[in-house]
């Protein structure tokens, strides 16, 4: 008997919860608080309630107004030189002709600095 009076509590209780958010408008938040189920010991939260949480707010745009992207979207847009990307006619340039054979980039002879006032060395 107690175990049908809890189970009739608990589908009472399931129903209002069900009722209040058919006739909420903000979609079953009239408090701003989402609602956990419990079914035989597992917690069940209300994933859907939880996504418009976290939905960020949109501004009233007008009909003319491009959706706004994400800030995050224009580093995706940016060229790979500027994000230190690989880039194979840069690292060609820097490394001269050793590109492809060798680890070490080309590097001009070293000068050899003379004075003009004095004579050239045999």
């Amino acid at each position: 008997m107690r175990v049908g009076v809890w189970l009739f509590g608990v589908m009472l209780s399931v129903i209002a919860t069900g009722a209040a958010a058919q006739t909420s408008p903000s979609g079953g938040e009239a408090d701003g608080s989402c609602v956990e189920v419990v079914v035989n010991g597992e917690r069940t939260p209300a994933y859907d309630c939880l996504t418009r949480k976290l939905a960020p707010t949109m501004p009233a745009r007008g009909p003319d107004d491009a959706a706004p992207g994400l800030a995050s979207e224009a580093i995706t847009q940016r060229p790979g030189n500027q994000l230190g990307l690989f880039n194979r006619a840069a690292t060609g340039h820097r490394m001269g002709n050793t590109f492809g054979t060798s680890v070490y980039p080309q590097r001009p002879p070293p000068a050899v600095h003379t004075s003009p006032l004095l004579p050239p060395r045999p």
